[in-house]
């Protein structure tokens, strides 16, 4: 199995040029609006460029285009650039790198795809073949089965990324997931549920109740169901004063039921990186304060990477997160600068002498004058 050791942007998004370590667990950490979100999808953005239907157009286009993706403090170079470097269990390393801009007619191109094994350059392109016909350069090597070969083992990891920021009402109206596939907002979360096998679903389904009956207070059951139509609906029973307890619906459960639920399925799912956004929200904070010793247990189970953006002091106040898995996101007027938490001598200090992960960052990465938002509503 291979893992992500470092990521390299370069006018991607908020990032005009960063680079990073990566570990088997990254907490990403920043104020709003500070990049979290953009550094996920970059890893996203490899698994559509893999996946089948999918492709370096459609991934662009997805996007909104080059000109979307490109960091507003681009100057020249301005092309974008999304580069990895990987390492296997047996220690072997790969290397990808996608540099791309858009043509005259505006349609993504590919200035330059690179494959790395070891030393070995495995792709190189452009080559003669793309200065031969540069409609060529529409599309990546990742994504076409006929040269991938060499280099499957990289396309089957990236297409092994998932991501998941369930949005409950999503989840709530089943009807709205007709058409959609692998929506990482939840959209077609229950359509997910579905159509797993069903014995394997039946035994995630047991695993997910148990967890929810110690976060969810009298819940007793919880199954999938589908009605006449054959959509499929979320069934939860709760200690009620009749004798059978009381149903209910996807519905009728709250924001934090379905958004837990939602999290251990998506552990459960796959072997490839797990992209998580703010798992916390609508949980109670002692179940927050559980969520990294629950990760790390499933991570050593499973071997996945972890990959999750936060804003949780509860969450960050675990002790078994270490300085080197914690990235801080740092606004400038020259994009984003982003940085391993250990890279900072206040930090170290501070934890050092006693304070907690959260105690120390948090107060690095808050809004420079966000007290003055209390003053909202004085005239």
């Amino acid at each position: 199995m291979l893992r992500f050791r470092k990521l390299h942007l370069q006018n991607w998004k908020n990032f005009k040029d960063v680079e990073v370590d990566l570990q088997d667990r990254m907490f990403l950490i920043g104020p709003n609006a500070s990049g979290k979100s953009n550094l996920l999808d970059a890893l996203r953005f490899l698994r559509d460029l893999a996946s089948l239907g999918g492709g370096f157009g459609d991934a662009v286009r997805r996007r909104g285009g080059v000109s979307t993706l490109r960091c507003l403090a681009a100057r020249r170079p301005s092309h974008v650039t999304v580069g990895v470097e990987l390492e296997s269990e047996r220690g072997d390393s790969w290397a990808y790198e996608l540099t791309f801009r858009q043509d005259s007619q505006r349609r993504p191109y590919v200035r330059s795809e690179r494959v790395m094994r070891g030393e070995e350059a495995i792709v190189e392109r452009p080559n003669e073949e793309d200065r031969a016909d540069d409609e060529r350069l529409t599309q990546t090597y990742l994504e076409q089965v006929n040269v991938n070969l060499p280099f499957r083992d990289l396309v089957t990891f990236f297409g092994s990324i998932r991501y998941l920021h369930l949005v409950p009402q999503l989840v709530r109206e089943p009807d709205r997931s007709v058409g959609r596939s692998n929506d990482p907002f939840g959209g077609d979360f229950l359509e997910q549920v579905a159509r797993t096998q069903e014995g394997t679903r039946n035994a995630r389904m047991r695993r997910i109740r148990k967890a929810l009956q110690v976060a969810v207070p009298q819940l007793e059951e919880i199954e999938l169901t589908r009605d006449t139509r054959g959509v499929p609906h979320l069934r939860a029973r709760y200690q009620h004063w009749r004798p059978h307890g009381a149903w209910h619906t996807e519905e009728q459960l709250s924001d934090g039921t379905l958004r837990l639920m939602g999290l251990l399925w998506a552990t459960m799912d796959g072997k490839g990186p797990l992209l998580l956004e703010e798992p916390e929200l609508s949980l109670h904070p002692e179940i927050v304060r559980l969520l990294p010793q629950m990760l790390a247990r499933i991570q050593r189970r499973t071997k996945r990477q972890l990959f999750l953006s936060t804003h949780s002091p509860d969450l960050l106040r675990d002790t078994g997160i270490g300085l080197d898995e914690a990235l801080l996101f740092l606004p400038r007027t020259e994009g984003v600068q982003v940085l391993p938490a250990g890279s900072d001598l206040d930090i170290r200090r501070l934890l050092e002498a006693g304070f907690s992960l959260a105690d120390t960052v948090i107060p690095k990465t808050r809004p420079a004058h966000a007290d003055q938002l209390a003053l909202f509503g004085d005239t």
